[in-house]
């Protein structure tokens, strides 16, 4: 990641709100940072129509990555995968699914429950991640295993 510039965007009403600190995206900081990568504070949003502002706004900044963590579950006001999907012109599949067998590897099989994308919005990589810090967890494993070469390729690497 050294060189790189990420984006972190925390997706959760309470955390905005304040009922409790954003830790899964001061995690995703703190950890691109140990990466090498450049990135700012995370901005943080309620539910609703300000995640996708706030994903229009920082991939207007031209990151080379994009994470989201939290709105990917089941209740009615998670909306990040809703909100993401018109933003991408290519879908990641196989990385969103990775996320999710880690997650059940862990020992957490409500890991399935988790509805994250991953895709490409030009040149940026967006890859929505669950909210508890545990799935933050497990998806920065995934993550350090293929994200040096995924955007490599995302700014026309060979495979």
């Amino acid at each position: 990641m050294r060189g790189r510039r990420a984006a972190v965007v925390t997706c959760s009403t309470r955390a905005a709100a304040g009922v409790y600190p954003d830790r899964g995206g001061a995690l995703l900081a703190e950890t691109l940072r140990e990466w090498g990568a450049e990135v700012a504070d995370p901005v943080v949003v309620a539910d609703g129509p300000a995640v996708g502002e706030a994903l229009a706004a920082a991939l207007a900044e031209g990151p080379d990555l994009l994470l989201t963590t939290g709105g990917t579950g089941l209740t009615p006001t998670d909306g990040t995968p809703e909100a993401t999907r018109p933003l991408l012109e290519r879908e990641v599949p196989g990385l969103a699914e990775a996320l999710r067998a880690r997650g059940v590897a862990q020992g957490v099989p409500t890991a399935v429950l988790s509805r994250g994308l991953a895709g490409v919005a030009g040149r940026t990589l967006v890859v929505n991640l669950p909210g508890s810090s545990g799935g933050v967890r497990d998806a920065l494993a995934v993550l350090a295993e293929v994200l040096g070469h995924a955007l490599d390729q995302v700014h026309g690497g060979d495979h």
